[in-house]
C-alpha cells in the first residue's frame, strides 16, 4: 500500500493534541516521516479510533444466544461506521446455553480475525438483583465452580474478556481467578457496601461498569461502590449522555478520577432507525434520545462516542482529555495500550476525523477508509475547539 501523510488537521496521538502536525501511514501503521501521497483534510482533528467496550447490538440485532460470528462482523462493522473501531460486544445477562453460544462465536471471530473485534464483554449473569436495571431477574445468580471454569477457559481462547460481576453473587478467590487469567474483572449491577468493593478490588477487580448506574451510590457514611470507585485505583466506564448521568454529576466525578472512559451502552437500535426491539422479550423504546422498557426503566443508551465526546466537550472537559476517554484510557483498561488507543509509529491505523462541529468526517481501519458513514454525528461544537 502506497505510504499516505495526512495533513490539514490537528493531530491527538492518544495523549496530546499538536498542531500543526501530519501523520504518516504505510501497510496499514502509524510510521516514521517520510515520503508519500499527502491527503489534505479540512481542519478538525484526526483521533485514533474510539474504543468502545460495552456494546450490546447494532443494527437491529442484540447481542445474544443467537449470535454468530458473521453477525459480530456485522456489529463491529456498524459501529466502525459510527467511530468506533474497536469493540467489546457486550451480552447482557442471560442462561448458560446462551453465554456459550456467543463465547463460541466470539472466539470464530477471534479466530478470523475480525476488524474491530476487540473481544467480548459480558455483563452478568452474576449480578445483585436489587440493582438488576433492564436485567431479567430471572436469569441472575450466582457464580458457580462450572461458571468459573467456562469463563476462564473463555479467558485463554478470546482476544480479551471483559466480566462484570457483583461482588454479592462472587467470591473474592473467585474475583482473584479470573484477573490472574487475564480477565478484566468489572462490578456493577451490585448494592455492595464500599468494603466489599474494596475487597473485590483488592481480589483483582480493575474496573466499574456504567459509573452511577444500578449500583451502591455515595452517601456521607457508606461510600458505596461510587465512592470505590472514585478513589481506588480502578477504570469506570461513563455512559456521558447527560440522562444516564446528570452533567453535574459527570464534572464532580471527573474532577475525582482520571480513570474515566467513556461506552455507548448502545442497544441493537444503533446504526438503524428502529423505534423500538425486544429484549429476553421484553419491548425497548426508542424515544427522545432514551431506549426504555415499557416501564421507563433505562434500557442501554441511545449515543454514539463521538457524541458522548461531544458532550463531555461542552461540558467544558479538554479536548485531550475527552479524546483520551474514548481511545487511550479504554486501550489501558484492556491493558492493550502498546497496541490501540495511541497514533504513534508501529500502531494501528485505526483513526477518526473529526470536523470542528462534531460531526465525524471520516474513519480508518488499518489505514483503509470507511466510505460510508451509518449515521454521521452532527453535534455543534462549534468555536469549542482552541
Amino acid at each position: 500500500m502506497t505510504a499516505q501523510i495526512f495533513t490539514g488537521a490537528a493531530v491527538f496521538d492518544g495523549t496530546r493534541l499538536m498542531h500543526g502536525a501530519s501523520l504518516r501511514i504505510e501497510d496499514g501503521l502509524v510510521t516514521d516521516p517520510g515520503p508519500g501521497e499527502v491527503v489534505q483534510l479540512e481542519g478538525g482533528i484526526l483521533a485514533p479510533g474510539f474504543l468502545d467496550l460495552q456494546v450490546n447490538g447494532a443494527g437491529g440485532r442484540m447481542v445474544d444466544g443467537t449470535c454468530t460470528a458473521d453477525m459480530l462482523a456485522e456489529m463491529c462493522a456498524i459501529h466502525a461506521g459510527l467511530g468506533a473501531t474497536g469493540i467489546l460486544p457486550t451480552l447482557i445477562t442471560d442462561t448458560s446455553e446462551a453465554t456459550a453460544r456467543v463465547i463460541e462465536a466470539g472466539i470464530e471471530a477471534g479466530r478470523r480475525q475480525t476488524p474491530g473485534f476487540l473481544g467480548l464483554h459480558l455483563e452478568g449473569p452474576h449480578l445483585d438483583p436489587r440493582r438488576k436495571g433492564a436485567h431479567d431477574p430471572a436469569l441472575i445468580r450466582p457464580m458457580t465452580g462450572a461458571d468459573l471454569a467456562c469463563l476462564l477457559d473463555a479467558a485463554a481462547r478470546l482476544p480479551s474478556l471483559m466480566v462484570t460481576l457483583a461482588p454479592e453473587s462472587t467470591t473474592p478467590e473467585q474475583i482473584a481467578r479470573l484477573s490472574g487469567a487475564g480477565v478484566i474483572v468489572s462490578l456493577g449491577h451490585t448494592d455492595c457496601t464500599h468494603a466489599q468493593a474494596t475487597a473485590a478490588i483488592a481480589a483483582g477487580a480493575t474496573c466499574v461498569t456504567h459509573l452511577f448506574n444500578a449500583m451502591s451510590q455515595l452517601g456521607n457514611r457508606e461510600p458505596g461502590l461510587v465512592g470505590a470507585a472514585l478513589t481506588q485505583p480502578v477504570h469506570a466506564g461513563l455512559i456521558a449522555d447527560g440522562i444516564h448521568v446528570s452533567p453535574e454529576a459527570i464534572r464532580i466525578a471527573m474532577a475525582a478520577s482520571g480513570r474515566l472512559f467513556v461506552v455507548s451502552d448502545a442497544m441493537a437500535a444503533a446504526g438503524s432507525d428502529a423505534t423500538e426491539f425486544p429484549l429476553n422479550g421484553r419491548r425497548i423504546l426508542r424515544r427522545d434520545g432514551r431506549l426504555t422498557l415499557e416501564d421507563g426503566t433505562l434500557a442501554g443508551a441511545d449515543l454514539t462516542l463521538p457524541q458522548a465526546v461531544s458532550i463531555l466537550i461542552r461540558l467544558g472537559t479538554p479536548w485531550e482529555t475527552a479524546l483520551a476517554m474514548a481511545t487511550s484510557r479504554p486501550a489501558t483498561c484492556l491493558g492493550r495500550q502498546n497496541q490501540l488507543g495511541h497514533l504513534l509509529p508501529g500502531r494501528q491505523a485505526d483513526m477518526v476525523h473529526l470536523g470542528l462541529d462534531g460531526s465525524l468526517g471520516g474513519v480508518w481501519q488499518s489505514g483503509r477508509p470507511l466510505l460510508k458513514l451509518r449515521r454521521p454525528v452532527n453535534c455543534d461544537l462549534a468555536g469549542a475547539f482552541r
